[in-house]
């Protein structure tokens, strides 16, 4: 049994990403879908795909690296909230990740957003991981 689903989920990436591995599986749930989505969308994978089966789905990642230096596009990748210290932030002060080159992952009232998403839409919540 797994206690913190979203600290799986960047473990499995981050495990995957040091291994060079181009595709990682990871159970689906819909925090799990957003966060993917947002991954895409800044860049930070190639591509992604979701399977449904009976119970949970899958969540198929396809890796992005450098074409030349094979480094992974992805540095870091790290648990900002987790069970037992959860980490709330208001609009006004949301987390500026590397300076603003990175990300914070953020679930807000109005889903699961990035911190400049949140800002824009004037909403706080929780951080839940820091992608750079």
């Amino acid at each position: 049994m797994n206690t913190d689903p979203i600290a799986d989920y960047l473990t499995r990436i981050r495990n995957a990403s040091a291994a060079r591995k181009k595709v990682v599986e990871i159970p689906g749930s819909k925090v799990k879908r957003a966060m993917t989505e947002i991954l895409f969308d800044q860049g930070y994978i190639t591509n992604f795909k979701f399977e449904e089966d009976n119970k949970q789905g899958i969540i198929k990642i396809a890796l992005k690296y450098n074409n030349s230096t094979k480094v992974p596009a992805i540095t870091k990748l790290q648990r900002a909230s987790r069970p037992g210290l959860r980490k709330y932030s208001s609009a006004t002060e949301m987390p500026r990740v590397l300076n603003g080159l990175g990300i914070a992952i953020v679930s807000t009232s109005k889903g699961v957003l990035t911190g400049k998403q949140a800002q824009k839409e004037n909403v706080g919540g929780e951080v839940l991981a820091y992608v750079y």
